[in-house]
């Protein structure tokens, strides 16, 4: 009677807990089959200078009633998408009265059967604070890895813009009125401004498989891609892209020309922006690290004439604290050389970039990255782009031709000289 009354008390006992194991088991499989958000494209947003800078910002300063298309190419793919805008130097809310995504065709046209609108907590019109960025609501927008897509902001108020990517290598259009859903843009008088600069859109992320995960290239106009042909998407991390893609592994483009490890300029300094451009990035698991050529050239030159060049421990405390800070979040942080730069820049207003001793200053640096031991692993992209008869030039058939930056054809040889497996460990490819 004693063990018939326990088997009748337990059994109900017994039974809650085999459904609580079936049902954590459930959880568990369906919360391990959940698709995940990464980056799949980024463009770092940079403040927007003066009139009296060296450059042109080639946007206008104030933008009113007018709607802005880009296009950018994804690494991976998905069945959903966000996009993501900044406000970032803004010191006035910013008003968007409208956002559209669409599959691109020539010259600013977009497939009109593929535009979807983009909506902001449920609300089509949306405000961006100062200094904040927006992300938006998920938009049902199959898209294929490397696929481009156009977005287009419509902007109904007097907008001052603050924000931007400087060196978008990529045609954008400007047009007056909301046209954001327009599969042609127009003008009254027959012309449409473009621009190669990337106001407000600094991210698009997409909903893809729960394995995937994204790599973060930091770095200057080398890795922006500043000699790249346009409209091509031949810059280095491109190209890595194509590679990394079959393998669900992500790679945008943390590059801003101009960028410095431990000083401000073209952007702020590479710790200022390191939690917003790589640690915040969602499925970020590798940064690859490649600055401190404009830290050791510039002073002196045009664009810092009174500024001093940094010291060897300087630059290598900046390196190691960018090395800590992504290892506190559990980030894999990957070291690459400084490149060739003898003859930099020839004609032009900064002539002068490369001396002599800035370039055994870059010899100290890499000599370090290659063997402190403070980086996860290293890429030698010196030793992929030098001229092996003069390894302080790069090597011809690499240059663009002002000896500083790669060429499309350099690119590529950086993104085939990194070995996959050393960002990103378990891939089991080379």
């Amino acid at each position: 009677m004693t063990n018939l009354k326990k088997l009748l008390f337990d059994a109900p006992a017994a039974f809650a807990l085999a459904l609580a194991a079936s049902s954590a088991m459930a959880v568990t499989q369906t919360t391990a089959a959940s698709p995940a958000w990464v980056a799949s494209w980024q463009a770092s947003p940079q403040p927007v200078w003066g009139s009296d800078f060296l450059f042109p910002t080639n946007v206008p300063p104030l933008l009113h009633d007018q709607t802005v298309r880009q296009t950018a190419r994804v690494s991976l793919g998905g069945q959903r998408l966000r996009i993501v805008l900044s406000n970032a130097y803004g010191n006035q809310p910013l008003t968007v009265g409208k956002a559209t995504v669409a599959r691109p065709n020539q010259n600013g046209e977009v497939v009109a059967d593929s535009l979807q609108t983009v909506t902001f907590g449920g609300q089509k019109v949306a405000s961006i604070l100062p200094g904040a960025s927006l992300v938006s609501d998920p938009v049902a927008f199959p898209v294929s890895a490397r696929a481009q897509v156009a977005v287009s902001i419509y902007l109904p108020k007097a907008t001052a813009i603050s924000t931007f990517h400087w060196d978008g290598r990529q045609t954008g259009w400007i047009v007056p009125g909301d046209q954001s859903s327009a599969p042609l843009l127009t003008e009254a008088d027959g012309t449409i401004q473009s621009t190669t600069a990337r106001p407000l859109l600094t991210g698009i992320q997409v909903e893809t498989e729960p394995s995937a995960r994204t790599v973060v290239v930091i770095g200057d106009s080398i890795t922006d891609g500043a000699a790249a042909s346009l409209d091509s998407d031949s810059r280095w991390p491109d190209f890595l892209a194509a590679r990394f893609a079959p393998l669900g592994v992500a790679v945008v483009n943390a590059g801003i020309s101009g960028a410095r490890l431990l000083s401000d300029g073209m952007g702020v300094n590479a710790l200022a922006r390191l939690d917003r451009d790589v640690l915040a990035q969602p499925g970020v698991c590798s940064v690859i690290v490649m600055l401190g050529i404009n830290d050791i050239a510039w002073p002196g030159t045009t664009f810092a004439q009174d500024a001093q060049r940094p010291s060897f421990d300087s630059l290598t405390a900046g390196y190691r604290q960018l090395v800590e800070q992504a290892h506190a979040r559990g980030v894999r942080v990957i070291g690459a050389t400084l490149t060739p730069f003898e003859g930099a820049l020839p004609g032009t207003p900064l002539d002068n970039y490369y001396q002599p001793d800035k370039d055994i200053l870059r010899q100290q640096v890499n000599d370090w990255i290659r063997h402190s031991g403070v980086f996860d692993a290293v890429i030698d992209f010196d030793a992929a782009l030098r001229d092996p008869t003069r390894p302080t030039r790069i090597a011809a058939r690499y240059d663009s031709g002002d000896h500083l930056h790669p060429g499309d054809e350099g690119n590529r040889a950086m993104a085939e000289f990194v070995d996959l497996e050393s960002v990103q460990p378990g891939l089991g490819a080379k």
